[in-house]
């Protein structure tokens, strides 16, 4: 399979209307800590070709590679997350048991700004699973809550790293998945053994205006 963006190229920057977070305008104006704001978190269009013969469902999952595995140093005025900091995997988008005959995904389809507590599990097609801001901001009153569903990139506005994030399709060989209220890791379990082909779309983000590759 082949999978593609009418919104970013492979391997290159992904528009800051995909994010979550975005840095703010005249930055040098204001302190660090508010050099940051809301992006306008639009789902990415997305779409593919070559889907295998017996292919009954299809399986989209995002994720940030690059993520710090410790936050002590995220988003802390008086510091910056060192690139050779620790990382670790962050989902942004679940979305199983999408018809075999579907071939694209309009932008903005799944997600259109940053809804406080999640958008819920509605779905325009196939079935949305929980992303990691669930766990993100669980102990934040006012955005606690069930995040289905694509909520876009977010890197520390003080991490040196530039972050990947990852698209990947599955063509399976089952129609739905056994999992309710899906996880990546849930989802991954489940499609062991039923996956037909693959494919793999790549983009880069970041906040922080220093920020470097490795």
């Amino acid at each position: 399979m082949k999978l593609r963006s009418d919104g970013f190229l492979h391997r290159r920057a992904m528009p800051t209307r995909y994010a979550f977070g975005r840095h703010r305008f005249f930055p040098r104006e204001l302190p660090a800590d508010q050099r940051f704001e809301l992006s306008d978190n639009r789902s990415p269009h997305l779409a593919w070709d070559d889907v295998p013969e017996g292919t009954q469902s299809l399986v989209l999952l995002c994720h940030d590679p690059d993520a710090p595995a410790d936050a002590t140093d995220v988003n802390r005025p008086d510091r910056v997350v060192p690139r050779d900091a620790t990382r670790a995997d962050f989902v942004h988008w679940v979305l199983v048991d999408v018809p075999p005959t579907v071939r694209q995904l309009e932008e903005g389809a799944f997600s259109e700004g940053v809804t406080p507590r999640g958008k819920g599990p509605d779905s325009p097609v196939g079935r949305q699973g929980l992303n990691d801001y669930c766990g993100w901001f669980a102990d934040d009153p006012d955005m606690s809550g069930e995040y289905f569903g694509y909520d876009g990139p977010c890197p520390p506005w003080n991490d040196e790293l530039i972050h990947w994030y990852v698209f990947e399709l599955f063509a399976l060989d089952v129609p739905r998945l056994p999992v309710e209220k899906p996880t990546a890791a849930d989802v991954r379990a489940a499609m062991e053994g039923h996956v037909l082909d693959t494919a793999r779309l790549e983009g880069f983000y970041y906040i922080y205006p220093e920020a470097r590759f490795r």
